[in-house]
């Protein structure tokens, strides 16, 4: 059953990666490509949760730590600079 639930996973986060991956190129702005990039990101994070449930280790924990913090810091960081740049 687990196994399934994986392949079914494995599908919509591939999915999602690519319509990320679209987004990527055709966003006309640079909030459209940084949120393709963290969207991106956490889809990756995302797999890697889906392979420590299959194969029944932790090994990935702190990757998915660090990279989480990467991705909001990041966001936030963008968005502060977008919004500070379009004030009068």
């Amino acid at each position: 059953m687990i196994l399934v639930a994986a392949w079914v996973a494995g599908i919509a986060l591939a999915l999602g990666a690519v319509m990320a991956l679209i987004r990527l190129a055709r966003g006309p702005s640079i909030l459209d490509r940084t949120l393709a990039l963290d969207v991106l990101l956490i889809i990756i994070l995302c797999g890697l949760c889906v392979d420590m449930v299959v194969n029944r280790h932790l090994n990935h924990i702190v990757f998915i730590v660090v990279g989480s913090l990467v991705a909001f810091i990041g966001s936030v960081t963008i968005a502060r600079y977008v919004t500070d740049r379009r004030s009068p």
